[in-house]
């Protein structure tokens, strides 16, 4: 029986190039984040990047339109799949990530395009890289919707606008930090 997922699709640009030594708290940052994730309740999966050790890439790495080089040739973006919104909003919101989410300005240009994206798949589909774009730019165009939305107005599986369940958004960052904890990167 195939059961409905969500994907997950985040971009940003580094404000500076990305061998900045103003980007290092990033860098220092990132594996840490990588490595919660993985533990985190609800995680299914994430796409690696061409070329380098880890997941395999789902697809060719591609930008949104929003993408600007300078002069690094990549910009930071992930592409994974969650059970639910709930366990994303937990995994996001709360731990070590929350942690580099405050120190994003330190980093990133302040984005006038969405910063993530969230769309309802199956649970056997794998999205790619361009999937991701084309939802983000839908975000960007038309607001949010069933196609794509995020946080501030969520829809459910079935299409119709939603919130999330925020009982169990705490429970599921409570299990996420004790983890963390007992991995010791906390």
């Amino acid at each position: 029986m195939r059961r409905p997922c969500v994907a997950l699709y985040t971009f940003g640009i580094f404000a500076r190039p990305s061998s900045d030594p103003v980007n290092d708290g990033f860098r220092e940052l990132d594996p840490v984040n990588l490595r919660a994730v993985e533990v985190s309740d609800g995680f299914l999966g994430r796409s690696g990047y061409d070329g380098e050790p880890g997941p395999e890439c789902w697809g060719a790495q591609i930008y949104p339109r929003f993408y600007v080089e300078r002069g690094d040739g990549w910009s930071p973006s992930t592409l994974s799949k969650w059970r639910d919104l709930e366990s994303i909003y937990a995994f996001t919101y709360s731990g070590i990530h929350l942690e580099a989410l405050k120190r994003g300005g330190e980093w990133f240009v302040r984005p006038s395009w969405p910063p993530y994206v969230l769309w309802w798949i199956d649970s056997d589909h794998r999205p790619d890289w361009r999937e991701g774009v084309e939802r983000m730019e839908h975000l960007h165009d038309h607001g949010p919707s069933a196609r794509a939305f995020n946080f501030k107005k969520p829809f459910d599986e079935g299409g119709n606008p939603t919130t999330l369940d925020r009982d169990l958004v705490k429970a599921k960052s409570r299990l996420n930090a004790e983890r963390l904890e007992g991995l010791g990167l906390v």
